[in-house]
């Protein structure tokens, strides 16, 4: 446990400093019914020892949920993580970098960025990669203002509702501060689950700067994104694909092959464990001609004054390095530990066994679908998906109890982000499900 030494003569000028009377003041704002229960009860007068005692056997309440069997997704995915990848990030030099503004120091960490930067190159097939994007959610945001520095004169963006709802939340939330910016939500097809490409030809005309596409979408379904890409490319405009589970482009043609102009997505499926929701590390790709409109960073390679390979800072066109009001992004921090990871995870992997691995995962996904038609559950939708899919249950929130009961996290429910789909629940599928707990899900989710 933590000591914190704070006395009262400090705690009373914090709040006077915060110009409030009480500690308890600094939660009003939460509701009386769940800072009730926050409440723990500890006798007065107990040894540190004790405290730590109680504390321990509170803890042990819980129920983790590496003790159930867990089919959650919706934009965080349960991976194996070889132990080489804890190995080599927890390394001392690793662990304690940060930005790498001085090269002849920071060989180490600029290769790992740039090792980065070239296998997103490869998954994606564009030209170019950066560093630093937080995660899935803003990487998304910031393509959007990046096409907008690629296409000044437009307004309109159009987003799919099958992308992540975080995601489009994040989105509109970027936009907020851009008054002549217009967004326009791409309507779902409720029979195959991918976007509407019609809606989209109705919306493609001058003012279309962007069209926002999940690939695969936020119910796995593998959108058609060459005809997507046309349909923008037409009316002049750009593509931006954004992908959750990158493990899919072991499979599927890459977002560079289809057409797209800038990729992004989130790859903590490669090397990182979804540890409470995060942290994540975001990926962006683009073609070449667009590479000075990027945020964030870009390590290059060169060579030194003995001709020996040497990387450095290329681009870095943030408002650490330039004035504010000439930066292309905000993002200050630096996620290569993260970046590292996916690095050191994809280079184990290999061409071979991303492969491999992208097939196992699509081959347990539909034998779980199989298994649940054969309980009289039903897909939801007829597009063909990944390793994730919903299922059409008649009540999912009991469902879901049902399973939990059974030691079986059976997925997420979607009716608070999609009302149409109030009787549809989420699952995800991956390597770590093994066969007999496809038998388990379906068994715990009938009716």
């Amino acid at each position: 446990m933590r000591f914190i030494p704070h006395t009262a003569a400090d705690i009373a000028q914090m709040l006077a400093a915060l110009d409030v009377e009480r500690l308890d003041d600094l939660v009003a704002h939460v509701p009386a019914a769940l800072r009730a229960q926050a409440a723990i009860r500890l006798d007065r007068g107990l040894g540190e020892r004790e405290v730590s005692a109680a504390m321990r056997a509170l803890a042990q309440r819980n129920a983790p949920a590496t003790e159930l069997i867990s089919f959650l997704g919706g934009g965080c995915y349960r991976h194996y993580i070889p132990a080489a990848v804890r190995a080599i990030t927890a390394r001392a030099e690793f662990a304690t970098s940060y930005t790498p503004y001085q090269p002849e120091a920071s060989q180490g960490t600029t290769q790992a960025i740039f090792e980065f930067q070239t296998l997103i190159t490869q998954l994606t097939g564009l030209e170019v990669a950066n560093a630093s994007m937080y995660d899935g959610a803003s990487a998304a945001a910031e393509a959007v203002l990046m096409a907008r520095r690629i296409l000044p004169k437009r307004h309109r963006v159009v987003v799919s509702r099958a992308l992540w709802p975080d995601y489009r939340a994040t989105i509109a939330t970027y936009l907020s501060a851009q008054q002549d910016l217009e967004i326009v939500e791409l309507p779902l097809d409720l029979a195959t689950g991918s976007t509407s490409c019609e809606a989209l030809g109705k919306l493609a005309d001058q003012h279309l700067l962007c069209a926002v596409v999940g690939y695969p979408n936020a119910f796995g379904v593998i959108e058609s994104l060459g005809h997507m890409t046309q349909v923008a490319h037409e009316a002049g405009a750009l593509l931006i694909a954004v992908t959750a589970e990158p493990l899919a482009f072991g499979l599927l043609k890459s977002p560079g092959e289809l057409g797209a102009d800038i990729a992004v997505g989130e790859g903590q499926s490669f090397g990182i464990a979804p540890q409470f929701g995060g942290p994540g590390v975001g990926f962006m790709a683009a073609r070449m001609a667009h590479v000075r409109s990027m945020p964030g960073r870009l390590v290059g390679e060169t060579r030194d004054r003995q001709g020996r390979r040497a990387f450095c800072l290329t681009l870095a066109a943030r408002e650490q390095h330039i004035r504010r009001e000439r930066a292309t992004s905000n993002i200050c921090t630096n996620h290569s530990l993260n970046a590292l990871a996916a690095t050191v995870y994809l280079a184990l992997m290999g061409r071979s066994g991303l492969r491999r691995m992208a097939a196992r995962n699509v081959d347990l996904a539909h034998q779980a679908a199989a298994k649940l038609a054969a309980v009289g559950i039903s897909p939801r939708f007829s597009g063909a998906f990944f390793n994730e899919f919903v299922a059409r249950v008649p009540d999912p929130h009991r469902a879901l109890e049902r399973a939990i009961a059974r030691g079986v996290l059976a997925g997420l429910t979607l009716e608070r982000d999609y009302p149409e789909l109030a009787d549809g629940l989420l699952i995800a599928v991956t390597e770590v499900n093994e066969p007999q707990s496809l038998d388990l899900l379906a068994e715990a989710l009938r009716a």
